[in-house]
């Protein structure tokens, strides 16, 4: 912590001493205030250069949460039960950017989350070079080219669709209208490079990976060949990512803007939609409580024993789906964005399909249908209300004899105090169908379901 606390302080006088007026400008490049709401993929660095500049920033935010949780299923004392949710404060969650120009046209940034639901003590998230000039190489150096290119390099968050720029990234949590994420939540940072071209309108980016979230370099040594699972996965083929499309402002009220996303990989050792280590917002809900129950009556059976699930750091993805594809994925996410003076509408049709090769490689879709409608109104636009549905439909193994379904309605309204400074206050509605592992036994034939629900309140700052 002393070293950490030293850091620190170096960097705010560097910032101080150097950055001057160019401070806020710089910082503007990645949303840290009210004015990036819905700023979609990268920003180019126009600021003049002048020297070294550091930039920090940070983002704090907390939650009261007073949700409940069900089974639909009627059970007696002694057999799975869910924990009781008391009416109380979640773990405050905290971010910090360090950001710096090194050149005319090329910065550096560092993510780091100083306190999250899955890691309470201080780690990386990642950290990329953006380099919208190559002028280090030669001046003017393709310079019609980059007028309109960026490139991005690093261990970073990954640009697969639109939906992970409005969605809460722990403490960072500004951008989203609503508290909770996507039920079926795309997120995960790797090793690799993106280009942008961005002109007129037009949107694209190319993108790969080296599919690994932790990085290493010991080779993978296969299991025993068995015949549930005749073809291990040996190898990591990276990660290709790819998104077109349109985004125009056509008058002072209207701006359109309509995209579609590519991510595939033929043999990963991550996973998309497990990847956000800070966690959900809902914690705790569906987890069960440490139970024991006779089964069968047979008093040769020994009894089947539950342990307890809530810990919200080893369990931190609590209220979100993941399909769990094992080997081989491939999603597609289209993503319509419209604004009219203080309307705003988005949605994402998200299908995803997978394999794992370390067991059955039958094939498993599974998709994902999210809308949401925000007013903004007031002088500068600083209240809102706004309405989500999100469904998300698949099976959670080859095994598995039917398609659970996971259905979300969310509402929100919240209050800009300042451009840094939100107050929000959401209602949640989830239910699950077809789920096996919220009744005793489990058995193939005996799915049922459950559903939490209840009120939410988030305070979130940002400089």
């Amino acid at each position: 912590m002393k070293k950490i606390y030293i850091l620190v302080i170096t960097l705010i006088h560097i910032a101080t001493v150097t950055a001057q007026d160019r401070f806020g400008q710089i910082q503007n490049l990645i949303p840290r205030n009210k004015e990036g709401i819905n700023q979609f993929d990268v920003k180019k660095d126009s600021v003049k250069f002048k020297g070294l500049s550091v930039d920090l920033g940070a983002a704090f935010a907390l939650q009261f949460q007073g949700v409940k949780s069900f089974n639909d299923h009627n059970y007696t004392a002694d057999q799975y039960k869910l924990n009781n949710l008391e009416n109380n404060f979640n773990l405050p969650n905290a971010n910090m950017t360090i950001g710096a120009q090194l050149f005319d046209g090329v910065r550096v940034n560092l993510d780091i989350y100083l306190a999250s639901r899955h890691h309470n003590e201080t780690w990386v998230k990642g950290g990329y070079l953006q380099i919208d000039k190559l002028d280090f190489i030669e001046k003017d150096f393709l310079s019609d080219f980059m007028q309109y290119a960026t490139i991005k390099i690093g261990q970073m968050e990954n640009n697969y669709g639109d939906a992970h720029f409005r969605r809460s990234d722990n403490g960072n949590a500004l951008m989203n209208p609503f508290i909770g994420n996507n039920i079926m939540d795309a997120f995960i940072t790797e090793m690799g490079a993106e280009i942008y071209y961005i002109r007129s309108g037009f949107v694209s980016m190319i993108g790969v990976t080296n599919s690994k979230m932790n990085q290493n370099v010991k080779e993978i040594v296969p299991a025993p060949t068995t015949p549930a699972a005749p073809d291990q996965n040996t190898t990591i083929s990276p990660t290709i990512l790819a998104k077109i499309g349109y985004d125009k402002q056509l008058d002072a009220d209207l701006r359109v803007r309509l995209t579609g996303s590519l991510y595939h990989t033929a043999n990963s050792s991550g996973n998309l939609y497990s990847s956000d280590r800070a966690g959900s917002r809902f914690t705790g809900v569906m987890t069960h409580a440490a139970s024991s129950f006779d089964q069968d009556n047979n008093p040769a059976t020994p009894p089947i024993s539950i342990a307890d699930n809530f810990d919200p750091a080893s369990n931190q993805t609590t209220g979100r789906f993941n399909p769990a594809f094992g080997n081989w994925a491939t999603s597609y996410m289209i993503n319509p964005f419209v604004k009219y003076k203080g309307l705003e509408f988005f949605a994402t049709l998200e299908f995803a399909s997978g394999g794992d090769k370390k067991g059955n490689d039958e094939k498993r879709t599974t998709n994902q249908y999210e809308a949401d409608l925000v007013y903004r109104f007031g002088s500068t636009e600083n209240f809102f209300i706004g309405g989500k549905y999100n469904t998300v439909s698949g099976k959670l193994s080859n095994a598995d004899s039917k398609k659970v379904s996971v259905n979300r309605f969310e509402g929100s309204a919240g209050w800009f105090m300042t451009k840094n400074i939100l107050a929000k206050v959401g209602y949640i509605n989830q239910t699950y169908k077809d789920y096996s592992q919220f009744n005793a036994n489990g058995t193939p034939n005996d799915f049922f379901g459950g559903k939490f629900n209840g009120v939410l309140f988030e305070a979130v700052i940002t400089f």
